[in-house]
Parts: structure tokens; sequence; C-alpha cells
């Protein structure tokens, strides 16, 4: 299995930032500038999240996602205040290669199959925030982890899949922005359970972390922000270091 290395643009307020669990924000850069730099390090794809578009009730910002995707070569995936067919259309339209729904999917199911069977499984992200509730029993959570929902992880992502996903990704709001690695018995038990790729999500601070999301958790794709956005790390090291230890990756 092809492992794919991506990092992640949380954006607010037209600037990329990072926080931990999804608080204390801190600004991490401009988003065309570091699109482009990390499709110059090899970056398989990038994910541009509007971090506070579900919350504020409003669309994603249309025109900083067109000006990210004439920056890049590689997939773009797009999400946040994503909330009907025509919103995909949009964000497709301004050049984004997959979207990503969280919030609307919960409250509204049918929109990844309406989504899917329009645009086509494989531009279709679910993506799934959740919050340990129990060990090893998760919740999911929306609204930017703001709210509750009762649903089981393991429950929502097969729906999801079963309704058209083409592929999850998944952020452990406990491990966000705590660089202590990903939560892997998370990653493991919803890629066991799903037929799709799953991107693991949240904790990634060192190598041996992307390392044990493949390995350890199962995830196809390891996304990361902090590790990547303040120069811990290049995106080259970390494929370097995976290919040391038996990963496939592509190298540039």
């Amino acid at each position: 299995m092809l492992r794919r290395i991506i990092p992640c643009l949380d954006v607010k307020d037209g600037r990329v930032v990072k926080g931990t669990k999804f608080l204390n924000l801190r600004d991490a850069g401009d988003p065309v500038e570091l699109a482009r730099h990390y499709d110059e390090e090899g970056a398989d794809e990038l994910v541009f999240l509007d971090i506070s578009a579900t919350v504020e009730g409003r669309k994603t910002m249309v025109e900083l996602v067109r000006e990210t995707s004439r920056a890049v070569s590689i997939p773009l995936t797009v999400g946040g205040g994503i909330r009907s067919l025509e919103d995909v259309r949009t964000i497709l339209s301004a050049g984004a290669d997959k979207v990503s729904i969280s919030t609307a999917a919960v409250q509204e199911p049918e929109l990844i199959s309406r989504a899917a069977d329009e645009f086509g499984s494989s531009s279709i992200v679910v993506a799934i925030d959740v919050k340990e509730a129990a060990p090893g029993r998760w919740e999911v959570v929306t609204h930017g982890g703001q709210k509750g929902t009762g649903l089981d992880v393991l429950a929502w992502a097969e729906k999801a899949a079963s309704l058209g996903a083409g592929e999850i990704l998944l952020t452990s709001m406990d491990r966000d922005g705590t660089k202590d690695g990903y939560d892997n018995k998370l990653n493991w038990a919803v890629a066991s359970s799903v037929d799709i790729p799953v991107i693991a999500s949240g904790g990634a601070g060192t190598l041996e972390h992307l390392l044990a999301g493949a390995v350890e958790g199962g995830a196809e794709g390891l996304l990361a922000a902090s590790m990547f956005h303040f120069g811990h790390y290049t995106i080259r090291e970390a494929k370097e270091y995976l290919r040391a230890h038996g990963i496939q990756v592509r190298l540039p």
C-alpha cells in the first residue's frame, strides 16, 4: 500500500493557523505560499480546511481556494461550511479535487450519496471528528468539535462508506495539536471496519508518529500540520524515514 503524506492547512481569516484540541490558535503563514511550498517539497496531497465556516454559518472562502488550487499541481481537498450539492459544485469548480463534508454529512447523511452520485465517490471525503467517550469508544462531534452527536464512530464510518464516501478523514480531537502521536487504536478500529482509505489526523509530531500511523493505525493517508508548518521536519525527511522503515511512499 502506497502511503500519502498530507499537510493540512487550517485556515481562519485568510491565514493558516494551528492550535491544540481546536483551541489556542496561532498563526502559521499564508495558505497560498504554504501550499506552493508543500507542493515543491513533494507532498502527495493537501487538505485545506476553513475551520470557522461552519461555526460562523458561512460558506468556504472560494477565492482563496481558487488561488490555492492554482498554486499547486497535487490534489487539493477542501472542507468547511459545505452544506449542499451546490456548495460541493462551487468548491470543485474553484479548483479543488475533493470536497470534505463533516457536520452537514451528520445532519443530512443523504448528502453523501447525492454528492457521490453526481461528482463521483473519489471526490467526496467524509471528515469525522471524534472525542474518546470511554476506553475503546469514540463519539462523533460536529461544529468544529463544539457539539456532541451521540454517534459511535464505527457505526458512522461504516454508514458514510456505504453511502458512497471515497475516503474518511479521521481526526482525534483529544490528540489534535498535542504532538503526542495519533490515536492508533481509533485509526485501526475505523480502518479495519471500512473498505475505503482512512486518513489519520490529530497528534503527529515526529517521524515515528507517522510510521506508527501507517503500521499500528493502518492509515493510508498521514495528515500533519505543526511538524511541517513550524519547520521541525520536511516532507522529504518524512518520506525517506518511512521508506527506510519499509513503508511505500512516492519520492519526487
